[in-house]
């Protein structure tokens, strides 16, 4: 696990290249519309760098709860030519658990089916989110399953995963669906760590500091880690960002997830 000094990063922030010629499509809807619900929340946005070739790909899943939040993209992701795809999701308040991560990984699907034409290669498709959205890349990616279903394999075609601040015993949605309280742990088949394993994609795990985090998170995450490696998974990247706080890990993550894609072309 690697510690990253808030006064580093105020350096690198203040050096960081400012987004380059970026075009936007936006409410593409990715999934059939059965009713109104799913026709509003399932759609995506994508910002890509105007005449751009083999570019990496983000495809970067929102926080809130799994209740709350709108797909975005982050304006710091919109750096050195990687696409974005910002997804929207329906919440667990109005389906269930499984239901919003197949959402995503129709989303994924998505991506797949269609990116080429902005200029992504295939062979380059990060999944990233925070909070929530680090939970379903983590759900993503190591429940083969939910991406199989579309004929996807994410140990083969996933680049890397990403999860800023996920969380990896069962969401605390879920938990309080069934009655359970935030800080009563559970771990089962909507849990990412009840899936650990050492063939799954390459992993960048971030979180907070862990004085300051959300619900002992980066104690999860540190566990989830280490988790991984006793599985014998060997491409387990893990940073703690100092001094930020469950809500603005987030933008120092963004900086580390760029500069993994610079080391992994």
């Amino acid at each position: 696990m690697k510690r990253i000094l808030l006064a580093a990063f105020a350096l690198v922030v203040a050096v960081a290249a400012s987004a380059k010629n970026y075009g936007w499509d936006t409410e593409i809807l990715y999934k059939g519309t059965p009713d109104a619900y799913t026709e509003k929340m399932c759609r995506l946005d994508v910002a890509y760098e105007k005449g751009g070739e083999n570019r990496p790909v983000i495809v970067w899943f929102h926080g809130g709860g799994l209740t709350s939040g709108w797909r975005h993209i982050p304006d710091a992701l919109r750096r050195e030519g990687a696409i974005v795809v910002g997804v929207g999701y329906r919440f667990v308040t109005e389906v269930s658990l499984a239901e919003t991560i197949d959402d995503a990984a129709a989303s994924v699907a998505w991506v797949f089916q269609n990116i080429e034409k902005y200029g992504g290669d295939l062979s380059k498709v990060y999944l990233a989110g925070h909070s929530a959205g680090g939970y379903l890349v983590s759900m993503l990616g190591l429940n083969k399953a939910y991406l199989a279903k579309y004929g996807i394999d994410p140990d083969k075609q996933i680049k890397a995963l990403v999860p800023y601040s996920g969380q990896v015993i069962t969401h605390f949605a879920q938990r309080q669906k069934q009655g359970i309280a935030n800080l009563t742990p559970t771990i089962d088949e909507f849990a990412p760590l009840f899936y650990v394993r050492g063939d799954a994609a390459p992993m960048l795990v971030i979180s907070g500091d862990r004085e300051v985090e959300l619900f002992g998170r980066y104690e999860e995450n540190a566990y989830f880690v280490r988790m991984l490696r006793l599985n014998g998974h060997k491409n387990v990247t893990f940073y703690e960002v100092d001094g930020f706080d469950h809500g603005d890990m987030a933008e120092p993550a963004h900086l580390l997830l760029l500069k993994y894609i610079r080391n992994n072309k």
